[in-house]
């Protein structure tokens, strides 16, 4: 198996995944391209010391960006929504 580090690569803290957090307990994380949904379990099982109930992956398009005359594209990422059975809570902020 791969290392915990090159599945999870780091939590994403928006004012959507709070929203998420507050309302039915899912996590949002970025992830490797190619991590699949059991590995991501696994990974934040570990990580984290928690069940997970269910694993939500998207990949998200990279955006057309301009440099002056010239066009480039930001490059595609994976997003994945981790929820957490019962009353477990994550300590995604490290402490702070």
């Amino acid at each position: 198996m791969r290392r915990v580090d090159q599945i999870i690569l780091r939590p994403l803290l928006t004012e959507k995944s709070a929203l998420a957090t507050e309302a039915d307990n899912t996590y949002a994380f970025e992830v490797g391209r190619d991590a699949t949904k059991i590995e991501i379990k696994e990974a934040v099982e570990r990580l984290f010391d928690v069940r997970v109930s269910t694993v939500r992956t998207m990949v998200v398009r990279g955006k057309l960006k301009r440099f002056g005359r010239h066009y480039g594209k930001r490059p595609n990422w994976k997003k994945a929504y981790v929820t957490v059975d019962g009353d477990e809570v994550l300590n995604v902020y490290g402490g702070a």
